[in-house]
């Protein structure tokens, strides 16, 4: 997967820690991901507690990315033409009382699905405009030499915030309640806020060279639709997301057919982090990947075998092992797409490129768990993941017959 570097090139697995600002907004994303994890295993839970259909889960993807489809073009406009941690500042401070409103309303015994729908959504615009400068911002405070090392630390640390986040969800619903976990939530915001109101980088080169207006937000697709191998990432990953994503379904597996309740729910919903973590450290030590479009075909076909393989599983440790492997196979695809689009991507136009990105990266997973929610309900839960795996190694050997270039891609 990598060619071996000289002791003298090699750099430190931690070389991008040492840039302040870069370290204080990562513990703080830290702390404030675990609640955001805790929070997204515990509606889909809650979801299933009040309605008990596999359709009603797949909708909490759809209420998600509607908002992100109509926001997110705007919201990278936003990150290109606003001072990015100020940007932030808002979205950060407005998802903090999302939550605290589920909370609330749980408490007082207001909750309905249709009630978490619309926090769902709002939460969902809100990340229209979060992502895109939150992303944006990271070739700002390193180096360009430790940008891989920075963007491939950013994923360990969500990886490790999705381990911890499920895995205490579950038994904080089993202990304190559903209502709990949506007030450990908007608490974890402090620390995020904390950290940008703390930083003194320029967010981002020439503020003020974007404009937000409708020439600059097209302007941002014409680039991405120019510029071949990034639209070609983004494809890849819409497509395997669409048909591999079936955590939606996980509240089924875990009550239904392993039979191991909230809190293997939780332990679940972490083990695809676990595998994750794992890649993530390896890609953390490997250094620069060469033929980075081969691994990545190769990663997203393994993807969508694991998969299948957790579709069919019965057993409760098999089923772990098969999501973990399915982390780790996404990890290696993501930290090659990112860093492709990233240093490709100039950074005037970086906020705009994520945004439409955002649509394929958000998009494809929460629509593939509305469609794995209708196939379960019509043909069961398993055949509906084992499916999803199939169709997904079958379109990736299609992109490497089909799209030579891209196999061959080295980062040039």
């Amino acid at each position: 997967m990598s060619e071996t570097r000289s002791a003298s090139e090699r750099i430190p697995p931690f070389a991008s820690l040492q840039y302040r600002d870069f370290r204080l907004l990562r513990i703080g994303q830290l702390i404030s991901n675990v609640g955001t994890q805790m929070q997204a295993v515990t509606i889909n839970w809650h979801i299933y507690v009040l309605t008990g259909s596999a359709v009603a889960l797949g909708l909490v993807g759809l209420v998600r990315v509607v908002p992100i489809i109509i926001f997110s073009l705007v919201g990278g406009v936003f990150a290109d033409a606003r001072d990015r941690r100020r940007v932030l500042l808002t979205t950060q401070s407005l998802m903090m009382i999302f939550a605290a409103v589920l909370g609330l309303a749980t408490n007082l015994g207001w909750v309905s699905a249709p009630f978490i729908y619309l926090l769902a959504a709002l939460t969902a615009a809100t990340v229209a405009f979060d992502s895109p400068a939150r992303q944006a911002l990271a070739p700002n405070l390193v180096s360009k030499e430790h940008l891989t090392n920075a963007l491939s630390l950013n994923n360990v640390m969500m990886q490790v915030a999705a381990i911890v986040g499920p895995a205490i969800a579950g038994f904080v619903i089993a202990g304190l309640g559903i209502a709990a976990v949506y007030w450990m939530n908007a608490i974890s915001f402090v620390a995020v806020l904390i950290a940008l109101a703390l930083m003194r980088t320029p967010t981002q080169q020439n503020l003020g060279a974007a404009r937000v207006s409708g020439g600059a937000l097209t302007e941002g697709i014409r680039y991405v639709l120019s510029a071949r191998i990034i639209l070609a990432t983004m494809l890849i990953d819409f497509v395997a997301t669409f048909f591999s994503s079936a955590t939606a379904l996980l509240p089924i597996f875990a009550k239904d057919i392993l039979r191991v309740g909230s809190e293997g729910l939780g332990i679940l919903y972490s083990a695809d982090s676990v595998g994750a973590v794992v890649a993530g450290a390896a890609v953390v030590r490997a250094g620069n990947i060469k033929r980075q479009g081969a691994v990545m075909l190769i990663a997203v076909a393994l993807y969508g075998a694991a998969t299948a393989l957790y579709g069919a599983s019965t057993l409760f440790v098999v089923s772990f092992f098969f999501l973990a492997c399915v982390g780790a196979a996404d990890t290696v695809s993501t930290i090659l797409r990112n860093l492709i689009r990233q240093v490709a991507t100039p950074d005037h136009l970086r906020g705009r490129m994520t945004s439409v990105n955002m649509i394929f990266f958000m998009g494809g997973p929460q629509l593939g768990n509305l469609e794995a929610g209708l196939v379960a309900a019509a043909f069961g839960a398993p055949f509906s993941v084992i499916s999803g795996g199939v169709a997904t190694v079958i379109l990736v050997a299609l992109v490497a017959w089909r799209m030579p270039q891209f196999r061959r891609y080295s980062g040039q």
